[in-house]
């Protein structure tokens, strides 16, 4: 049972984790036009796998960003995180303690998504939580060490138009989850806010307020009738 829930994960990760190759390389190639070593890119992909945190790192050092403006920016960006874990965590209750927080780790977006997902219908093992999560991981930091050590002979990255590719793919997933009017007012409802905050708000904080307002606007909808 653990086995084959465990191969479920992987066959249901996989078109993301081969979405994942493409976008990784050119973070890789980006990286490496800006400064960063093969080993550095590699680093960076390996422990703090973040794509977002990772473009966004770039960017602003690119801009001579004081070191702690970076890191306070980062951290806002990655507040997503802390909404994400908490909402698989009331999915993982049968898992030890110990093991779903060393699991989290490996909790990106897309993951999160496809998580959510399971959960709909049936619940969420270690073994299938391990078979979604872990092998997009290793295609994140080959890939972007493989894109540091092309480097500037890739060209001008942006005409690959993979810039927007984490947006659509964590679109595609989402589209999954929809109950009709309900469900296109949470997104309304989020859009707008993170539109609204990246307008007036400096930093990642959009990111946070727009998750934030969408659960709230779950949770004032929310019904016995959504359950299940």
């Amino acid at each position: 049972m653990k086995q084959r829930d465990f191969w479920h994960g992987v066959r249901d990760i996989a078109p993301i984790a081969v979405a994942y190759a493409p976008i990784a390389l050119l973070w890789g190639a980006v990286a490496a036009s800006n400064g960063f070593s093969i080993f550095q890119a590699w680093l960076m992909s390996f422990w703090v796998y973040s794509g977002t945190a990772q473009f966004v790192s770039i960017d602003l050092l690119k801009e001579g960003t004081p070191l702690v403006l970076l890191v306070f920016t980062i951290l806002t960006v990655s507040l997503r995180h802390v909404l994400m874990s908490a909402s698989i965590a009331r999915h993982i209750t049968a898992i030890p303690r110990v093991r779903a927080s060393l699991l989290l780790f490996w909790l990106t977006d897309e993951a999160w998504a496809m998580l959510e997902r399971r959960a709909l219908t049936r619940p969420i093992s270690a073994s299938y939580f391990f078979g979604i999560a872990i092998p997009i991981w290793p295609v994140w930091f080959c890939f972007s060490t493989l894109g540091a050590w092309l480097g500037n002979s890739l060209g001008d990255t942006a005409k690959f138009g993979l810039d927007f590719a984490f947006a659509a793919m964590f679109i595609a997933v989402l589209a999954g989850f929809w109950k009709g009017t309900r469900t296109a007012l949470i997104l309304a409802v989020s859009a707008a806010a993170a539109v609204a905050a990246k307008l007036f708000i400096v930093g990642g904080w959009y990111i946070v307020i727009g998750g934030v307002a969408g659960m709230l606007v779950a949770v004032l909808l929310y019904t016995d009738e959504n359950d299940g």
